[in-house]
């Protein structure tokens, strides 16, 4: 993610800024990717504090339109929840916009988000026809780290989810294209088997011994489906995670040249690269401080392989240039 102009004096603004360290209010304006000091901004702002601007008084900003359904406010921290979930989808949204997705420019269908607060029973999170559903009790770091270590993953965060799920809705978009299954295919394996069986002979008997070997997490070993998802939100990770590291003007002899843009280059295995001998460096750094590595994942080469493939995918935009 980019850092930010001030608009109105000296200094920089982060992402998720509602004003200037002066006091300031701004907004962000994704089509423009620049902070703006004047209305309109998002109806939800008050609310739920978005910080984008709005095409016109009163309305929603583009992120927020896109969410058809919000949580239940009687259920408890459901709002606060909510805002944390926006927060995560504005981010994923305006990385994709980097590669024209989900912007003015891309002729096809955005995706449709049910946010919901959870009851009694858990929220169903998934992806039906261009439907992305969301639990915002995952942003509650005792429900994170409770479902995390049931399920023995090594990374669960919302933007994670966001990533995920937003991906399924990539897939479903690119399958409209003639060219795209047979490809996707080779690669993933068909995924046309039945998705359900497949589930429960994951969770009934695990993945496959030699799973590191061919998927980027146990998960990704269920059904071609997952793999897709899982692929694709991890080359969003590491392709923002480059894009960060330069954007805070920090260095490395990994980063190919000054002024380098991750979401710019043409070269996946390039990008590949960098951005997992970034994450090493950064994994050594929170160790430092006896936190979790930041990127806890090893990239075999066969992982590699399907992350180039989503790349070339995924860069091409939303208008299959």
């Amino acid at each position: 993610m980019r850092v930010f102009a001030n608009p109105v004096g000296a200094g920089s603004l982060w992402f998720d800024n509602l004003a200037t360290a002066n006091g300031t209010p701004v907004a962000y304006d994704p089509q423009a990717r620049a902070f703006l000091p004047m209305p309109p901004f998002c109806a939800n702002r008050d609310r739920i504090s978005c910080n984008w601007i709005a095409p016109e008084e009163g309305a929603f900003c583009r992120s927020c339109a896109m969410t058809a359904l919000a949580p239940d406010p009687t259920i408890p921290n459901a709002i606060a929840n909510w805002a944390q979930t926006e927060a995560a989808k504005r981010r994923v949204l305006d990385n994709l916009g980097r590669w024209h997705w989900f912007r003015p420019e891309d002729p096809g269908a955005p995706p449709v988000f049910h946010l919901l607060a959870e009851g009694p029973t858990p929220v169903l999170m998934g992806h039906v026809g261009g439907v992305v559903t969301i639990s915002v009790a995952e942003v509650d770091p005792v429900v994170q780290t409770t479902r995390r270590e049931a399920l023995q993953e090594p990374y669960r965060t919302m933007i994670g989810h966001m990533r995920h799920e937003i991906s399924h809705m990539l897939w479903w978009r690119l399958s409209l294209r003639e060219d795209f299954l047979d490809a996707f295919r080779a690669m993933f394996g068909d995924e046309r088997i039945d998705y359900q069986a497949a589930l429960q002979y994951h969770y009934e008997n695990g993945p496959p011994a030699d799973w590191k070997q061919h998927y980027l997490t146990s998960y990704a070993s269920t059904h071609p489906h997952e793999d897709w998802a899982e692929t694709a939100a991890h080359l969003l990770h590491l392709t923002d995670i480059a894009d960060s590291f330069v954007a805070t003007g920090l260095s490395s002899p990994q980063i190919p040249h000054a002024g380098w843009d991750p979401y710019s280059e043409p070269d996946a295995e390039r990008l590949i690269h960098v951005a997992a001998a970034l994450t090493v460096g950064i994994n050594h750094v929170n160790r430092s401080m006896g936190l979790s590595d930041l990127y806890p994942f090893v990239l075999s080469e066969r992982a590699r392989h399907k992350l180039a493939f989503v790349h070339d995918w995924l860069r091409r935009g939303a208008q299959g240039l």
